[in-house]
């Protein structure tokens, strides 16, 4: 899922792109209004995080031409404009969510996956739910059930968890679970992954120190045993 964030302060706009990509997100990014949308029809994103104030041309103008052409694209504004009527604009615009600076990382994470997961939602060729032993993969939701409990999960997590279902009872080499967790642009590594996959194993796994679904095979990657 392809992510636009047009924001003109460059520490604020770096904290989100890295923000997004740790999630899993391929983003594009943009200083300023005019920069959006010549990104935006040259990358046709899945949904777009606009500042406010920019130069150029503003969040709430850039919003008005996205959505003259993409009427259903969800949008989230990012704004140190906390007052009612800056909210009331942005939502009387059409957007999905409307985040006020400063923000907290975990609450971009949340507010953002909210968004996320109604753009499943609406993909027709969304992956479907898969079973991996007592845990069910619900991709649409960017969510994981076992029983009454649900595991939140981001697309990074929901890609390794699919590729490790396809491929059961196959030893999958570190550098093939890279490449479909974080995409062809990026340099496998594998601190990364392993650490990921630690992470992951946490949330998804019963016992998180004998885990079943996620199982290592030294001196290739991991493997997904069906019980």
């Amino acid at each position: 899922m392809k992510v636009l964030v047009a924001e003109d302060d460059r520490l604020t706009r770096e904290g989100l792109v890295e923000v997004l990509q740790s999630e899993g997100f391929r983003v594009v990014a943009a200083p300023d209004g005019n920069e959006a949308l010549r990104l935006f029809k040259e990358e046709s994103p899945d949904f777009v995080c606009l500042d406010v104030m920019m130069p150029g041309r503003s969040g709430y103008e850039t919003c008005r031409a996205i959505r003259s052409t993409k009427p259903e694209l969800p949008i989230v504004f990012i704004s140190a404009k906390a007052e009612e009527f800056d909210r009331l604009v942005g939502f009387e615009l059409g957007a999905d969510d409307f985040i006020v600076k400063p923000f907290s990382v975990r609450e971009v994470i949340a507010r953002i996956r909210a968004v996320a997961r109604r753009c499943y939602a609406r993909q027709p060729d969304a992956p479907a739910e898969f079973g991996m032993g007592d845990l069910k993969v619900i991709p649409a939701e960017l969510r994981a059930r076992r029983g009454d409990q649900t595991i939140e999960l981001s697309p990074r997590d929901v890609r390794i968890l699919q590729i490790l279902h396809e491929n059961a009872g196959k030893a999958l080499d570190r550098n093939t679970i890279f490449r479909f967790g974080w995409g062809e642009d990026y340099f496998p590594n594998s601190r990364t992954l392993d650490q990921h996959i630690s992470q992951l194993r946490k949330r998804v796994e019963a016992d998180p120190r004998e885990p079943k679904l996620i199982q290592t095979v030294h001196g290739v990657g991991y493997r997904y045993d069906p019980l």
